[in-house]
């Protein structure tokens, strides 16, 4: 099989706890890369917060806010703006129950109180430097939204729409912390689009992830790799389980394929 495209998420993935990854993963990407396969970040990360990251993999595309963003070199392929009026319920919802959350817009993150304890822990878990308190103003250009402080219990609470799916977020210190997904938004849903753009057929994907928002991409790829330290729900989505992020899951999973030396 000759492969033409990879999808790799970031937290758990590509980083290490420390927010530091090795040179075997970075290799590995400089490998595929050499061989002309598309190399794209796939991440829950808002795209204006990874920009660093990117430039240190020599990455220019990328599937952002869980799918809702997709941006192949500088063409946006996907961009699918929640609605005011679901972001506005969100918000309410929020607080009624003393929740906190953080909403994505293409260039700015909007804490509900960004000096809150939980908002602090956040930022500085996913190393955000972009980031304001929420206003209104900016209802009608979200693109993802992230709750925290949210009890087992509580969840159905959002679960306002059936289009409304919630992924706990699987970064180590993070507790009660759910990304708010679409159904029909989704890092599987981005890379489908992605492909017919660039056409090029599923099969001659392959992707990795740890997480629960990375189901339906590793579902939608030929070769879809859960890390070793993944979500244990997700491991029936992927047709293939790699060894962990410390472990350089990645670049295993690729020799695995025969993609790296």
């Amino acid at each position: 099989m000759t492969f033409k495209a990879v999808f790799l998420d970031i937290d758990g993935t590509i980083l290490r706890p420390d927010h530091s990854y090795s040179e075997k993963t970075k290799d590995a990407i400089e490998q595929l890369q050499n061989n002309g396969i598309e190399v794209f970040l796939a991440t829950g990360r808002p795209i204006h917060e990874i920009k660093e990251l990117a430039t240190s993999l020599n990455i220019d595309s990328f599937i952002g806010y869980n799918g809702a963003l997709a941006i192949y070199n500088s063409e946006t392929i996907v961009n699918e703006t929640m609605g005011e009026n679901l972001v506005n319920k969100m918000v309410a919802i929020s607080k009624d129950n003393q929740h906190e959350f953080v909403m994505y817009t293409n260039n700015m993150s909007y804490f509900a109180n960004m000096n809150s304890p939980f908002s602090r822990d956040f930022s500085e878990i996913f190393q955000m430097n972009h980031i304001e308190n929420y206003t209104s103003k900016v209802a009608d250009q979200i693109l993802g939204i992230t709750i925290m402080n949210v009890k087992e219990d509580e969840k159905a609470l959002y679960q306002i729409d059936p289009s409304i799916v919630l992924a706990e977020v699987n970064v180590n210190n993070l507790n009660h912390t759910y990304d708010v997904l679409r159904t029909n938004v989704n890092k599987g849903e981005a890379i489908k689009k992605t492909l017919e753009r660039l056409n090029i057929s599923a099969d001659e994907v392959i992707a990795f992830g740890d997480g629960m928002n990375d189901k339906e991409m590793l579902q939608f790829v030929g070769e879809g790799f859960a890390m070793g330290n993944a979500n244990p729900d997700l491991f029936q989505y992927a047709k293939h389980k790699t060894t962990t992020v410390t472990e350089d899951g990645i670049y295993n999973g690729l020799k695995k394929l025969d993609l790296v030396l």
